[in-house]
């Protein structure tokens, strides 16, 4: 086994509190000097900013009332989405209207089929083409477009 010193150099030695406290109260009259030049330089700034508080305060609540202003006008949940909101709100609704009405309109249509005779004859004539014993029944042909020509650049010159 080795114990010489030389293992041990790579270890700190700690200073003692004693020395800690000794350094601060040698150090304690520059660290005074030092502040009181802080104050000295800044003595002018904070006499301004005492004398002027009043409308520092006033400019920073008009500041604050338009940022809030802003937020409430054209952020997330702003007026301006919520008016968008609205309208789309009111488009759906219609769109829902309109949409129980055809729903009405249909199951109106499917008790006449159900039930009225004369709805489902109706019906069997104009989808079906059914007709009655002697009945002949014509039935248009299918509308044709018309192709149109193709344009020609060269010939209109």
């Amino acid at each position: 086994m080795d114990f010489r010193v030389e293992q041990f150099a790579k270890f700190r030695r700690l200073p003692r509190p004693e020395e800690g406290l000794r350094r601060v109260v040698e150090h304690a009259p520059q660290a005074e000097a030092a502040l009181q030049q802080l104050v000295d330089r800044t003595r002018p700034v904070w006499s301004v900013l005492y004398r002027l508080r009043r409308r520092i305060a006033t400019v920073t609540v008009a500041a604050l009332a338009i940022g809030l202003f802003v937020h409430v006008m054209f952020g997330a949940n702003g007026m301006v989405v919520y008016r968008q909101k609205r309208a789309e709100i009111r488009a759906l609704q219609k769109e829902v209207f309109d949409l129980q009405q055809q729903t009405q309109t249909y199951q109106e249509q499917i008790k006449g089929l159900k039930t009225d005779p004369q709805a489902i004859e109706k019906e069997a004539r104009e989808q079906l083409h059914y007709a009655r014993p002697g009945e002949v029944v014509y039935v248009p042909p299918a509308p044709t477009t018309p192709q149109k020509p193709p344009v020609n650049s060269a010939s209109n010159k």
